[in-house]
């Protein structure tokens, strides 16, 4: 069967990706800028597609546009990213608030054994301290547990936040160098337990103590 052509809007959605990958390996780093015909020399396409996917990720927070020198990454500050974490807080004790939760979710047999594997995935990828796999399982893990909802304009609410979280405890856990065993949190695969058996007291604790934990540690790591 012939593969699907790359039309425009795939590209400037795989040019997007690739890019955010490349922010949250560290490859562009906080504050240094960049120009479009950089980024299109680099990966071999016309400029077009490229300035779409960059003002792209400057709409998602993670990208800061100036019109006379290109973009750079967004530098998120401790408090921004304190701000974040009380974010989806807020966000989330409002979902854990609504019938929704306890009974309608979309829990199917399928979507939960998913769900179970990248939990699976980024518990040894945090346990390992391997900070590289723990990223992208991490974000799939929140990915799919936030279609639960049914609601995507939270769940890409969501999404963002944790991404921009990312973007800025990133380099910090870098620059502790390679062993970051210990410091990751693992608490996924008790999460989805008590998802699956409809243990609403249970997620609470677990998602609270993941928000508690991401505080901690980006003060730690901040100030430290």
């Amino acid at each position: 069967m012939p593969s699907a052509p790359i039309t425009r809007s795939t590209l400037r959605q795989q040019l997007a990706e690739a890019l955010r990958d490349e922010v949250l390996a560290g490859r562009l780093p906080a504050g240094r800028p960049f120009t479009v015909k950089e980024i299109a020399e680099q990966y071999g396409v016309s400029a077009t597609p490229v300035r779409e996917a960059l003002v792209d990720l400057a709409a998602q927070g993670l990208l800061d546009a100036d019109h006379h020198r290109g973009f750079r990454v967004q530098e998120i500050t401790l408090a921004d990213f304190t701000a974040m974490v009380e974010a989806r807080t807020l966000v989330i004790e409002g979902i854990f608030r609504t019938a929704a939760f306890a009974g309608g979710l979309d829990r199917t047999p399928e979507a939960l054994a998913s769900v179970r594997r990248r939990a699976e995935a980024a518990r040894r990828a945090a346990v390992a301290g391997d900070l590289d796999v723990l990223i992208g399982y991490d974000l799939r893990f929140w990915r799919e547990l936030g279609e639960f909802v049914g609601n995507p304009y939270v769940s890409e609410f969501l999404d963002r936040l944790r991404v921009q979280c990312w973007v800025f405890t990133v380099p910090l856990l870098r620059a502790r160098g390679a062993d970051l065993r210990g410091l990751l949190w693992a608490g996924h695969l008790e999460l989805v337990a008590a998802i699956e058996q409809g243990d609403v007291a249970g997620a609470e604790r677990s998602i609270t103590a993941y928000n508690a934990h991401a505080l901690a540690l980006g003060r730690a790591l901040a100030c430290g």
